[in-house]
């Protein structure tokens, strides 16, 4: 999948790992997509909001991702009384918009058609961006960061190996076939919908078995 990053369903991270504020909260590259949204279904009543789109080389967007819940701001910091829960409670949907091998708008080439291990990927890199182990030195961080992303891809790119196992979940109603792991430092799931697109998840604290997705009615709401 040809987009401005392979990262581009996250926004910028700040030194310490937090979010830029300014790289969020502007809803109209998600009002340029040809392709619905979707988020956590109307069981969650906690917050939203959203994050980033991806656009290809032509400038279309092609996925995006929102958040729900506790915003993640340091990575992988738990409560002091208690390690085993982690200090933000989040889950995060990326939607991908299901295209099949195409050519650019200027006709120059061809984009890369896009499938569920897309959304694994973008799913398992979105994670890593609000992971940190606590007891790696900063120097050493990028070097960790390249590498677990690589991992990410070869993990997406075999979703029928050992590392998946299958999680059914409501999409729209629906119940649907999810690929799911998890890691240390959280969840990734990957599936497909009705709707023209696939649907990636990842979160912490927050249980996914319990999840159900929806199309989002107003993006706006989330802003």
């Amino acid at each position: 999948m040809e987009t401005t990053s392979r990262v581009g369903a996250q926004a910028p991270a700040a030194e310490g790992g937090q979010q830029l504020p300014s790289a969020r909260r502007t809803v109209g590259g998600y009002l340029q997509a040809p392709f619905p949204w979707y988020g956590l279904d109307e069981a969650f009543t906690g917050p939203r909001w959203l994050m980033q789109v991806g656009t290809a080389a032509d400038g279309a967007v092609e996925h995006g991702s929102i958040g729900h819940g506790d915003e993640p701001t340091v990575r992988n910091e738990h409560v002091a009384a208690s390690p085993d829960e982690p200090r933000e409670k989040f889950a995060v949907v990326v939607t991908v918009a299901a295209n099949p091998s195409r050519r650019s708008a200027d006709g120059t080439g061809l984009l890369e058609a896009t499938s569920v291990s897309s959304a694994a990927w973008l799913a398992g890199v979105g994670l890593l961006s609000f992971t940190w182990p606590g007891q790696m030195d900063h120097s050493l961080r990028d070097d960790w960061l390249e590498q677990q992303t690589e991992t990410a891809w070869a993990l997406a790119d075999d979703l029928e190996g050992p590392e998946w196992s299958t999680l059914s979940l409501p999409v729209d109603g629906v119940p649907t076939p999810f690929h799911y792991r998890e890691s240390q430092f959280g969840w990734v799931l990957a599936g497909s919908t009705g709707a023209g697109v696939h649907v990636g998840a990842y979160g912490r604290g927050m249980s996914a078995y319990g999840l159900g997705f929806a199309v989002v009615k107003d993006i706006g709401t989330y802003a």
